[in-house]
């Protein structure tokens, strides 16, 4: 499964913006929407589609799409 393409269509569908590309460093301040309601709704539908669970101390302690996608790819292997 290729974590970030699908992470990439989450991300164009949370934020309806089929524009977004995904690189390793962006963080919510390169979404112009993405704030904390956004942020909750983006980790739930990303919980539903892997049919994985966040830690809250998973969820804070990562910085950035690139720490996302390796906590990601770690639960589902």
């Amino acid at each position: 499964m290729d974590v970030k393409n699908k992470l990439q269509e989450i991300f164009q569908d949370v934020f309806d913006d089929e524009d977004i590309e995904l690189f390793d460093e962006m963080t919510a301040a390169d979404v112009e929407d993405w704030d904390s309601l956004s942020h909750i709704t983006l980790i739930h539908e990303i919980e539903a589609a892997f049919g994985i669970r966040f830690t809250t101390k998973e969820v804070l302690s990562t910085k950035n799409v690139g720490e996302f996608i390796a906590l990601i790819e770690n639960k589902i292997a």
